[in-house]
């Protein structure tokens, strides 16, 4: 394998040059940085990972801790599109991505954190995690640079989408179309979940809208099982809702399975809307009413601000970004003449 030296010698200049023309120091002119990298490029040079980690005190390399509570993993179509952004985004800066080990029953598995510093990380992206967890918890607590996703935690960088305004413009939507007795079934019992409920209540209210508690069911994100049982719920009650809002669009379709067990039609006996904007609700007939999130902008913005916090750590500034999602109408909701 070609060395600095052969490059150096072909090109009579010094190994130290070779090696700043490189890695794009402004003081090579521009000429001989060409000549150089184009001999390089000629040689087959390849920089070995371990010389340059002891060289600029990085590996090049972030940690990628993430694990749902239904274990859908990079099925899961919301947070595996929001890590292909952010995968994207590092690697065009030079950077690889490695998933933190977080399989339990692995033997002598080491903790979060054992296993960043094992790997030397030079930063970590928190996405869909258990934030409660003790061992998140001490990773939180570790001095490494760390942005959360969806999560907002005291003295780290977030990057979140705006549930509040997600949920408000949805359930306008859904109002404009005419709708009043609207339900809805909620996710996990966590800050997202807070968040859309509490903005469908304040929404709703605003519009002089009174919303039955019974209107209001819950059920774990992605559960169609619970989707399907509390849809059945919701359309044999007395005085049953015109409009149903899942927690988010993969749920949906244990609601779209219990309407047409019952013999009815989406829009026209029921109306149905879903969150975040995923490939199935492109799929499904007819096309569902959602709430889209920018997952690119999720995870561009997260990669962004981590490698941030990384090269510049100075003068980086921990904060939150909150990116909006846009309401994609569907054909789901139906407009009632009043």
């Amino acid at each position: 394998m070609a060395s600095l030296k052969d490059i150096a010698k072909i090109c009579e200049v010094s190994t130290a040059t070779v090696s700043k023309a490189l890695n794009n120091h402004k003081d090579i002119g521009e000429e001989t940085r060409e000549r150089i990298k184009r001999v390089a490029k000629e040689l087959g040079y390849l920089p070995n990972s371990s010389a340059r980690a002891l060289k600029t005190n990085r590996t090049y390399n972030l940690g990628v801790l993430f694990s749902d509570d239904a274990n859908s993993g990079l099925q899961h179509d919301y947070f595996a599109s929001i890590l292909n952004s952010f995968k994207r985004t590092a690697e065009k800066q030079g950077y690889d991505i490695t998933f933190v080990n977080n399989c339990k029953d692995r033997p002598n598995r080491m903790s979060y954190l054992e296993h960043c510093k094992y790997r030397g990380f030079d930063g970590i992206a928190l996405v869909c995690v258990d934030f409660t967890s003790p061992e998140v918890i001490e990773l939180l607590q570790a001095d490494i640079p760390m942005v959360t996703v969806d999560y907002v935690s005291n003295g780290k960088t977030s990057v979140v989408s705006d549930n509040i305004k997600g949920m408000r413009d949805l359930v306008s939507f859904v109002i404009a179309q005419g709708h009043e007795k609207i339900a809805y079934i909620t996710g996990d019992n966590n800050g997202v979940t807070g968040h859309r409920l509490t903005s469908f209540y304040r929404t709703c209210e605003q519009h002089g809208i009174q919303i039955p508690d019974e209107y209001v069911k819950q059920a774990a994100y992605r559960d169609t099982d619970s989707t399907y049982r509390l849809t059945k719920e919701l359309l044999m009650m007395e005085n049953p809702p015109t409009c149903i809002l899942f927690p988010d669009d993969y749920s949906s379709l244990g609601g779209v399975n219990a309407i047409r067990e019952l013999g009815l039609k989406i829009p026209e006996d029921i109306s149905i809307a879903g969150y975040d904007g995923v490939s199935v609700s492109r799929l499904l007939e007819p096309q569902l009413t959602t709430l889209a999130q920018d997952t690119e902008q999720l995870g561009s913005v997260a990669a962004k601000e981590l490698l941030e916090l990384i090269e510049h750590p100075k003068t980086a500034l921990v904060q939150m970004h909150v990116i909006a999602g846009n309401v994609v109408p569907g054909k789901s909701v139906a407009f009632l003449k009043k």
